[in-house]
Order: structure tokens, then C-alpha cells, then sequence
């Protein structure tokens, strides 16, 4: 991890002040600049290796850099040939070569056009590419970035022979450290979610090779990728491979070489879908994926909450961390979804709701407000949760983990779909729910989020959650005064579907003794006045020479209480 490797961090910390001192201060602008980069480089570095691994074994493999490569905007014209250019001279390793203003020029003109149109003018990559631009301004800031990078990935490729942990693991991390500098994602309530969390999130929904996955507002992808490495690692363990130790957060995560067949990847990659309403955070989200070994994501472009978006009953799981503030046009809401409001936190749930299959789980980061809001939508979407789903855990975040975008109080839902929205609910889905409040995460809870020795409660939650037995664990043998316990259904209905941890934990008062006044007061007098105090003639005479102060008024009190 980039924790444990401070020359990685140094270098994509001086890659990060060369954007912002080359005139490049946006956050958001300089993450999709730099990822074109890496892009570029990696690209250039998987061709080479499928190359060789290709001559070793006697495998055909087409380099995506031989012959030629016509423009788009040259195709259709008379002669096309003539505007050819030489894939080879595409590559990272051939155009980093060159001097300063030419490369600025054939990055800008050439390759940066070429890598739009990589996977073909039909791919969901060259769509989402379309509208992209390379606004790198200074050949310079260009040659220096190119450098950096450069050096990043050598200390990458040493990092990887000296610990043994996989590149591509390694280039993820990078990946997220520049993500988690989009310090303004906190407009409209959208933030990236840590990564410690998203792992518990995919060890308790547990989704499994088959299942259709997906985020209805996806960002960077993040959740999409805690999924596709989870499920990467359990088919590793399944297939035997046994050296495996926890991360820093106490999670087993590997990497897609460790057991994935070609056939099980082809399943996996097509098994991943993710939509948001922010074009750029789409590119970032496909690259993201891409910079990970699933070569084309299905992430689109896509409001899932307008009427617009028609999916219904179409996943296993669905990981989420929906935008927390703000309301959208009343207009504009899929009439699918029954809620009477506006606010995007309760139409988001609804709607994942809406997207699970009969069975399917769901995983959802909301504000605590969502808990036990008193307005209408709130506490019905809070019933819909109780009737027609099993809502198996409410888990309370603590305020500090979205730091430092936001302070926000968040809790984790999770849930599986028992009813359709049109069917006749017999009887409510939910028996018991589980409660557990979270204090820490492993990280610091202020801004700096620095991590913190063990893992906080992030392996207790998984090994607590998946001992629970809704079945015998009833609330008369609950210790309510504990982290965690179950609440019947009977009990949440009668406290109007409110799911606030505080409604059902007892609090432990501790019995303290104090001293009496008197001995109080003498022991404050002893300090004041030391022996004096136990001669009372003096007493008199201190009371007698002062005329206020604190210790004539506590010889007053004193004299008082006796």
C-alpha cells in the first residue's frame, strides 16, 4: 500500500505539484489529464508483455501498434491513405523520445486521438471518449509529466519484485491515491467513498461470479471494483492458492492473475454495470476499470433516477453510494417510483430497491437522516424496507469517515428484496434487524484520515454479521446495552418503522460516588490556606482581612454547610 511506500507517494505528490505550478489547479482536470497518461503508458507496456508472452508460448496476438491508423475525420475523404500515421510511433516508449514542442504536438494531434478511438468507433470506451480533451497547455509540463511517470511506474515494477504483491494491485493504488485528491467532490453531496468501505461493504453482500452487479452512481467505479476483486479472490482461494494474507484493514484481497480463467473472466467483466450523471466521472470510472484488467466496463452515462432510465429487476447486487444532498426536478422523477419527494437520498434507495431481482442484495451508503426522518417519504421508505425487503443490518457510521469532503453522519444498509413493488405483501419480509454501531474504522476521524494501528471495527462487523442468527438471536436474549444486537420487526413497527440505533440501545449509567460538600470544600480551604485551615481563631482573622475573593466566599460557604 502507498502508506508503506513513501517514494511512491513523494513521486505522484510531485507529479501533482507539477500540474498545479503548470497551470492545471482543478483537481478534477488534473486526474483526467494524468489518467490519459497512465493510460498511454500502460497501454504501451501490455502490448509489449502480450507480445512476448505470446512468442514464448506460439499464441497469436495482434499488437494494437502494428501498421497504420487512419483518423476518424480522414476516413471518408478521397485518398485516406495519404493521412496515415505509423502506429508504432503512437507508443509511450517511442514518443517520450522526442523533443519537447514535437511531442506536445504529436500527443495532442495524434495519440491522444488514436487512444479515443482504441476499441473501435462501436465500444462504450470510444463513446464516453468522444467529447474528451487533451488540455495539457506547456510541452514542458508534458516532458515533465511523462518523466514522472515514468519513475512511478519503476518504483511500481520495484515494489512489486520486492514484496511480492501484484503490479496491477500496485498500479490500483496508485490510481485511487490520485482519485482521492478530487478534494472538490463534495458539491451535490457526491464524494469518493474510502476503500476500506467499500471492502466491508463487498464482504458483507458477498456477490459471487454469475451475479449481475451493479451502481446506479457509480463515480470512479469504486464500488464495481471492490466487487470485481472480491470475487476475483474467492475464486484464487477456491482454486487452492493459499498465500494469501490480510491488507491493512484486515481484508484478503488479490489480483486477477491469481485464479481467474478466461472463461470465468469473460463472465465477470460482463457481469458489471455503473451509471452517473457526471461525463467526466464516466471516463474516470471507465479508465479506472480499464487500469485494473477489465478491458471494457459497462459504465454509461445514465440519470437512473429520471424517466428516462427503464431497468427494473435486473441485478443480483447493487452497491451504492448515492449523492447525499440536493433535490431534482419533480418533473423529471421515473414515475415508476412511488415516494411523494423530491430528495435524491430517499428516490436513490427506492430505486435500488426497484433494480434488485426477487432475492437480490443490496449494500447502501446513506445519511443517518434517512434513519428517522419524520416527513412522509421517509418513513415510508423506511416500511418499504421493512415490508418488502429483509432488512438484515443497519450499521452506524461514525461522522468522521467521509473526512475530508464532508462530516455528514452516513449508516450502511443492507438489504435483499422479497416482494416486487406491484405484488400483495402476505406478510412484512423483515423478522429482526440487526444493529451495530461502528466507533472506529482503523483511520483517524479528522481530516488527515491517517491510518491508526489494527483495524478498528471493520473485521468485528463481518465476523459478528455473519454469526448472527435472526432465527434464535430474539430480543429477550439481546444485550441492548452492547455494539451490536437484533430488534424484532414488532418492536420497529411500533416506534413508527424509526431505525436510529439510539431508539433501541440502552444506555449504561455508571453508580460515581462523590464526597460530601463539607469535605470538598475543606480539601479546596486546605490547599488555600494550608494549616491555617484547622485553627479557627485564624478563621476569623482571614474572614476579617478579606474583603472578597474565592477563599473568603468558600469560608463562608463553608461555615454554612459546617
Amino acid at each position: 500500500m502507498l502508506q508503506n511506500n513513501p517514494e511512491l507517494k513523494s513521486k505522484i505528490d510531485q507529479l501533482w505539484n507539477k500540474f498545479w505550478s503548470g497551470g492545471i489547479s482543478n483537481p478534477l482536470t488534473a486526474i483526467e489529464q494524468i489518467t490519459y497518461l497512465l493510460f498511454m503508458k500502460r497501454l504501451d507496456e501490455l502490448d509489449l508483455k502480450r507480445q512476448s508472452d505470446a512468442e514464448w508460448t506460439g499464441e497469436h496476438y495482434s499488437s494494437k501498434f502494428v501498421g497504420t491508423w487512419i483518423p476518424p475525420e480522414y476516413r471518408n475523404q478521397p485518398e485516406p491513405e495519404k493521412f496515415a500515421v505509423e502506429k508504432r510511433t503512437l507508443r509511450w516508449s517511442e514518443f517520450k523520445r522526442m523533443h519537447a514542442e514535437e511531442m506536445l504536438q504529436h500527443v495532442q494531434t495524434k495519440v491522444f486521438p488514436f487512444l479515443k478511438d482504441l476499441n473501435g468507433t462501436e465500444s462504450n470506451f470510444t463513446h464516453h471518449m468522444k467529447n474528451a480533451v487533451f488540455i495539457i497547455p506547456k510541452p514542458a509540463l508534458l516532458v515533465e509529466a511523462v518523466k514522472t511517470i515514468d519513475e512511478i511506474f519503476e518504483v511500481m515494477e520495484k515494489d512489486s519484485r520486492d514484496n511480492g504483491q501484484a503490479f496491477q494491485d500496485i498500479q490500483g493504488d496508485v490510481y485511487e491515491m490520485l482519485l482521492s485528491e478530487i478534494a472538490t467532490a463534495g458539491k451535490n453531496g457526491q464524494f469518493r467513498t474510502p476503500r476500506h468501505i467499500i471492502k466491508l461493504i463487498s464482504d458483507l453482500v458477498q456477490p459471487q461470479l454469475g451475479h449481475k452487479i451493479a451502481d446506479p452512481a457509480c463515480g470512479s467505479g469504486g464500488f464495481l471494483l471492490g466487487a470485481y476483486q472480491y470475487i476475483v479472490t474467492q475464486l484464487a482461494i477456491k482454486a487452492g492458492k493459499q498465500d494469501l494474507a490480510p491488507d491493512e484493514d484486515g481484508f484478503v484481497r488479490t489480483s486477477v492473475a491469481a485464479g481467474l480463467t478466461e472463461k470465468a473472466q469473460a463472465i465477470l467483466q460482463a457481469s458489471l454495470y455503473g451509471y452517473d450523471i457526471d461525463s467526466t466521472m464516466v471516463r474516470l470510472g471507465l479508465m479506472n476499470l480499464m487500469m485494473h484488467g477489465i478491458d471494457e466496463p459497462h459504465i454509461d452515462y445514465q440519470d437512473t433516477l429520471s424517466k428516462s432510465y427503464s431497468e427494473e429487476a435486473a441485478y443480483d447486487i447493487v452497491m451504492a453510494n448515492p449523492p447525499f444532498t440536493g433535490s431534482i426536478d419533480k418533473g423529471d422523477i421515473n414515475e415508476n417510483l412511488s415516494l411523494s419527494t423530491t430528495k435524491s437520498e430517499l428516490l436513490f434507495v427506492e430505486n435500488i430497491y426497484r433494480l434488485l431481482k426477487i432475492g437480490g442484495t443490496a449494500g447502501v451508503i446513506v445519511p443517518q437522516g434517512v434513519l428517522f426522518g419524520s416527513g412522509g417519504a421517509f418513513k415510508a421508505l423506511r416500511q418499504l424496507l421493512i415490508e418488502r425487503c429483509d432488512l438484515k443490518a443497519v450499521i452506524t457510521l461514525p461522522s468522521g469517515v467521509f473526512k475530508p469532503y464532508a462530516g455528514v453522519s452516513t449508516a450502511i444498509l443492507l438489504f435483499t428484496k422479497v416482494w416486487s413493488p406491484k405484488a400483495k405483501v402476505d406478510h412484512p419480509a423483515t423478522d429482526h434487524v440487526w444493529f451495530y454501531e461502528m466507533q472506529a474504522d482503523g483511520y483517524s476521524l479528522d481530516d488527515k484520515r491517517s491510518k491508526q494501528d489494527g483495524y478498528g471495527d471493520l473485521q468485528d462487523i463481518v465476523a459478528k454479521y455473519r454469526a448472527r442468527n435472526p432465527e434464535t438471536d430474539t430480543d429477550t436474549d439481546t444485550d441492548r446495552t452492547a455494539r451490536c444486537f437484533m430488534v424484532p420487526r414488532a418492536e420497529i413497527e411500533k416506534e413508527g418503522y424509526d431505525l436510529s440505533l439510539s431508539r433501541y440501545k440502552q444506555d449504561v449509567f455508571e453508580e460515581v460516588h462523590y464526597d460530601a460538600p463539607g469535605v470538598i470544600l475543606e480539601r479546596l480551604l486546605v490547599a488555600e490556606l494550608g494549616e491555617d485551615f484547622f485553627n479557627r481563631e485564624k478563621h476569623e482573622k482571614v474572614l476579617e482581612s478579606l474583603e472578597s475573593g474565592i477563599v473568603r466566599e468558600l469560608l463562608e460557604l463553608k461555615g454554612m454547610i459546617g
